[in-house]
């Protein structure tokens, strides 16, 4: 009777753990189905290259070959109407806030190395976004948006993992950078420390590309990513392998020359990320988006003809960029996209792609203009606040007179609404300077551009950008009117802009302080007190606003 009990027993123990052992089994096999299913969100890779000038891609008839990305620009979207900053901070910084620089304190200049300055902390970046929404997030490349403390670093502000540089350029070997004499350092980071042990010396095009390749290689493609590969190419020093050089034998124009094979190392970069996209199971659902920071410079090799200006301008040549969107999720595929883009837009663009979420305190500058590049529907931007400078005020000839009372045209602006666009105060450098391929005359002298000379003691224009993309006719006198609407429309703007953060350079930021090495400089103390700051300031410019407002509504009272 035991042995019969026992033995039932031990039956039903046999059966619990059968069954239990079957049950466990399916657990594991659903969650490990839910790990292997392919993400509904897109893959997003964002490509920025530094200093690509409008005409130094094939497909805007340049001399230069770039097969690779014209045919990623042919078999995706071009889009011929989208503008950047004039220069490299600015545009970073808003790629990643979706704000203009007025509403993050960076409207003047660029961060500096020595400066004790970044992106200000309060503001949600593009890779915290994605990252919330699930993506793996990681950076190669140029970041300069700020490093004199911790909490200004890539990885704390977003992403996964990082392995570029920090400041604004560098030699394209050995990673070194001085800003001044005395003061100088290495420049090359993995994560948030120097990256001594993974440099091979290799070109940087060349190895930021392997980088981004062994990611891919590495990360599970049913996992949806987002990486930012923001290339040093092909901003000065003009440094290229000489085997790029051989193809272009026929340009006299060194700086030429070399900036041409440079945009060639860049273009089979683009090929080697293509192929890792396939090869590893990304590119069937991905998007790629393809950006240059800003205009070319022409002292350095670059070219914006037909476009007037260069880079650090205002002008089209400054701010009207190289970009196009590569993805098999295009609706419209092989088309140009003459809708109005800023890159503020990429921020809501691609949150929502990703299946994120955008809050409304954001206050975001940027618009989702996916249908417009997918579908080919009008954009949903109607302007765009190019900048407002307030510590640039050098235009001798500006006056609140010349602004009609509405503004001081002394204060460097520019500012689009629909057809037309408004500068003023000193815009920059306001030639029209053709490919200087044939020229043997370096830097200062030119074969030849066209100068204005009656442009000089001006202080506002005013341009139809559709009918005249080359800004050779200045109408701001034929029609006051749309001149007074647009300043108007500035002063708008500049009563939400925040106060500029430009602070004075710190000696504390030397290298020779830091090891040798580009890197945070402030201390944990620092920090503290730095944040008690920040907070007191935000504090004084929200109850400022909120008076200026008060006293508006006053004024319309007694109106």
């Amino acid at each position: 009777m035991l042995a019969l009990g026992v033995l039932t027993g031990f039956c039903l123990c046999s059966v619990v753990s059968c069954t239990y052992g079957r049950w466990a089994d399916k657990l594991h096999a659903s969650r490990a189905n839910e790990v292997d299913k392919p993400t509904s969100q897109p893959h997003i890779i964002f490509v920025m290259v530094d200093d690509q000038g409008f005409r130094d891609v094939g497909y805007h008839g340049s001399e230069i070959k770039t097969p690779t990305l014209d045919w990623l620009a042919a078999t995706g979207v071009k889009l011929e109407n989208y503008y950047v900053q004039p220069l490299c901070s600015p545009s970073r910084s808003q790629l990643m806030t979706g704000r203009y620089q007025i509403h993050t304190g960076l409207q003047h200049s660029i961060i500096r190395p020595t400066q004790p300055n970044c992106l200000p902390l309060e503001n949600i970046t593009l890779a915290q976004k994605l990252k919330n929404a699930g993506y793996s997030t990681h950076m190669v490349g140029k970041w300069h948006l700020g490093f004199y403390k911790r909490s200004c670093m890539p990885t704390q502000r977003g992403f996964d993992t990082f392995f570029g540089y920090l400041l604004g350029s560098g030699d394209y070997y050995s990673h070194y950078k001085c800003d001044s004499p005395g003061m100088c350092g290495y420049d090359l980071h993995e994560g948030e420390e120097a990256a001594w042990e993974q440099d091979r010396g290799i070109y940087s095009t060349h190895m930021y590309t392997q980088k981004a390749v062994s990611i891919l290689a590495r990360h599970n493609p049913k996992r949806p990513i987002f990486l930012y590969l923001a290339f040093q190419a092909v901003h000065s020093p003009l440094q290229v392998p000489a085997r790029y050089l051989e193809r272009y034998k026929s340009i006299p124009n060194l700086h030429r020359r070399k900036y041409a094979a440079m945009v060639s190392c860049l273009d089979e970069a683009m090929r080697n990320l293509t192929l890792a996209l396939k090869r590893y199971g990304y590119y069937n659902n991905m998007v790629m988006v393809y950006s240059s920071d800003n205009g070319g410079q022409p002292m350095a090799g670059g070219s914006n003809w037909p476009l007037r200006g260069s880079k650090g301008t205002y002008w089209e040549g400054g701010i009207r960029a190289v970009g196009f969107v590569h993805s098999p999720l295009l609706v419209k595929k092989g088309t140009r996209c003459k809708a109005l883009m800023h890159i503020t837009d990429w921020y809501p663009t691609l949150v929502t792609l990703a299946e994120g979420t955008l809050d409304e305190d954001q206050n975001l500058d940027g618009y989702d203009v996916w249908e417009s590049i997918s579908e080919g529907r009008p954009s949903p931007r109607q302007d765009i606040l190019h900048n407002i400078d307030p510590i640039y005020t050098k235009a001798k000839n500006g006056s609140w007179k010349a602004g009609y009372g509405i503004w001081n045209t002394a204060v460097q602006a520019a500012l689009r609404v629909g057809d037309w666009k408004l500068l003023t105060g000193i815009p920059g450098y306001s030639d029209w300077i053709p490919p200087q391929t044939f020229s043997t005359l370096l830097l200062v002298n030119r074969w030849h551009n066209e100068r204005v000379r009656w442009d000089r003691g001006k202080s506002v224009w005013l341009f139809n950008i559709t009918a005249d993309p080359f800004e050779r006719v200045d109408l701001s006198r034929r029609y006051p009117h749309i001149v007074k609407k647009m300043l108007l429309r500035l002063l708008q703007y500049d009563k939400t802009a925040v106060p500029c953060r430009y602070p004075p350079k710190d000696y504390r930021s030397n290298p020779q302080y830091n090891g040798g090495v580009w890197g945070p400089w402030y201390s944990d103390e620092d920090e503290m007190e730095d944040e008690n700051d920040n907070a007191l300031s935000n504090y004084l410019g929200r109850r400022s606003r909120k008076k200026k407002v008060k006293r508006r509504g006053k004024f319309k009272r007694k109106a």
